[in-house]
């Protein structure tokens, strides 16, 4: 009670001075979750007891990040997300990112890719190669990684309906480059239920979908142990327009609906639960960002103790992915996008994250040029190299305001957790409608401030300059050639394999998909004989169904 009677002397004094001569910007200071920023933080606004709220870092429950000593003994995984044209032209992307650096790869797939149609199915007509590369078979995948040995480079994919047909391909490629399953490194994406929320690459309803992620974990907990089973992505519903704080609830929930899966396939949690992984935003609300990454760390650790009984250290450890946030880049003043992606890279770093992805200038015009990836790439390593934040471990921790906005979003975002608890979980609030619209509400306020001025993006509604983009910016361009380049090495493929094996194949793969065994033998079996990814997928959705959003979604 002295210190904040302190501090009212304070405000009567020394403050309502300087506000005569110069008021504030603001009547109210809030981050772009609507908390609300003070003037001053005090130790008393919030603060809990360091044990219980903070501990050590590597100890429950990791709010200061999951490693004793962090980036003091081995830097984030710089991994650069990438992927366009065909698997040579991705193939010869990743040898310039590993050859600057990178020390782990990212890939980026083609739409056709992510809802399970091969390059020559009238489905993906224009789409091929546009937004990623194209991997209809494993000779595709072959391809993408040829020269890069899988046992030693870290490989994360952005698949989620087909995760694990793709992974099936992985794991055939590192066979024949004599990498067993054993030793790969990676994660793969398999988060559907961000699907439903936010992208809309699904392809089968909510059940099969489920199914299809449970194999998947129960297959990797025993021969893939150092496979990250599943990125449980906030980056996407942050993308669509949420809050930080609906970005850490929304996706928690998700997570603990993933578990509840598994824990009903009769899985143990401390095993599978060490192959969970996350994957966060990085925005533009420094402060907020940072804070929100601690928070999530904390509410995982108790969540996965206290509602699961985990025990497991591994278990209870929010592993995660963080990548700059590519809403906020602008098409306008380009170059300033560099100095947002630092940023937000920098929240990233001194939140502790486990790996990181900056996007470059121009993507809010193009795929990244080669050029512009390679200074996002360096924007990661002039971090970790020149600027000395990797040094100690949390070293925004105590920072008054800190600590009480890291509790500030904890509180809310487990309000929205008990919510949609009460509705029966996360798929039960998707399908009523009410994440998504949340996340409309908030991503409609947002666009009233910007189109106000209430919010500032400096280049778009303040400090406007003239300017001609295509003078300015060296744009990638997809040719055009690529799709038919892609088809014809499918009809190759199809004219060279075994048709009556393959044709078995699918048979068994029908009648499997019908029962209860796991796929995922299956899958990789059949991408061993050339059955392409379009062909699997066709087979599950005459057998799964194909979802289609209600009404209100």
């Amino acid at each position: 009670m002295k210190l904040q009677n302190m501090k009212k002397e304070w405000e009567k004094s020394a403050v309502e001075d300087a506000l005569s001569r110069f008021p504030e910007r603001k009547n109210t200071f809030t981050t772009s979750s609507g908390i609300e920023v003070p003037r001053l933080a005090l130790p008393d606004n919030g603060a809990e007891d360091y044990a219980r709220k903070l501990g050590f870092p590597g100890e429950y429950p990791y709010t200061r990040g999951i490693q004793p000593t962090m980036y003091r003994s081995r830097f984030w995984t710089m991994r650069q997300y990438a992927g366009y044209a065909t698997a040579e032209e991705s193939n010869k992307r990743y040898h310039m990112l590993l050859n600057a650096g990178a020390r782990g790869l990212s890939v980026a797939f083609d739409l056709p890719t992510q809802i399970g149609y091969d390059a020559d199915d009238p489905m993906a007509l224009g789409e091929v190669g546009k937004v990623g590369v194209s991997i209809s078979s494993l000779r595709d995948m072959e391809r993408l990684f040829a020269g890069i040995p899988l046992d030693k480079v870290s490989t994360s994919m952005t698949i989620n309906a087909p995760a694990a047909i793709l992974l099936a391909m992985v794991i055939a490629v590192g066979k024949k480059q004599g990498v067993e399953p054993r030793q790969l490194r990676g994660t793969v994406q398999n988060d559907i239920l961000k699907e439903y929320i936010a992208r809309g690459t699904y392809i089968f309803p909510p059940k099969p979908s489920m199914r299809l992620i449970t194999d998947l974990f129960d297959y990797c907990q025993r021969e893939v142990p150092n496979w990250n089973t599943i990125s449980i992505s906030g980056y996407h519903i942050r993308e669509a327009g949420c809050t930080a704080v609906q970005e850490v609830a929304f996706t928690l929930a998700n997570g603990i609906a993933y578990v509840e899966a598994a824990l009903a396939q009769g899985l143990d949690v401390d095993e599978f639960g060490g192959q969970l992984s996350f994957f966060f935003n990085a925005h533009n609300n420094f402060l907020e960002e940072v804070a929100k990454f601690r928070a999530a760390r904390r509410m995982w650790a108790t969540i996965m103790k206290e509602r699961f009984g985990a025990t497991n250290p591994k278990a209870l450890q929010l592993r995660f992915h963080t990548q700059t946030g590519g809403s906020t880049l602008t098409a306008q003043q380009p170059e300033n996008n560099v100095i947002r992606v630092t940023m937000q890279a920098l929240a990233a770093v001194l939140g502790g994250t486990q790996s990181l992805h900056t996007n470059s200038l121009d993507e809010a015009l193009a795929l990244p040029s080669e050029k512009a990836a390679q200074i996002a790439l360096r924007t990661q390593q002039i971090i970790a190299y020149e600027s000395g934040v990797a040094d100690t471990v949390d070293p925004l921790a105590g920072s008054f305001w800190i600590e009480d906005l890291t509790n500030k979003i904890e509180q809310q975002a487990l309000a929205y957790i008990r919510q949609i608890d009460e509705m029966g979980g996360a798929l039960a609030a998707i399908e009523q409608g009410f994440i998504n619209n949340e996340i409309n509400d908030a991503a409609y306020e947002t666009l009233k401030a910007i189109e106000k001025a209430e919010e500032i993006v400096v280049g778009v509604n303040a400090l406007e300059i003239d300017e001609n983009l295509e003078d300015k910016i060296e744009v990638l361009r997809v040719d055009p050639a690529v799709e038919q380049q892609q088809v014809n090495r499918l009809q190759t493929l199809r004219t060279e394999r075994d048709t009556n094996r393959v044709t078995q194949l699918l048979g068994r793969l029908e009648m499997a998909a019908k029962g209860t065994d796991n796929l995922m033998p299956l899958f990789i079996e059949a991408v061993e004989n050339d059955v392409t990814l379009g062909e699997i997928c066709r087979v599950l959705r005459g057998t799964f169904g194909e979802y289609r959003p209600s009404i209100n979604i």
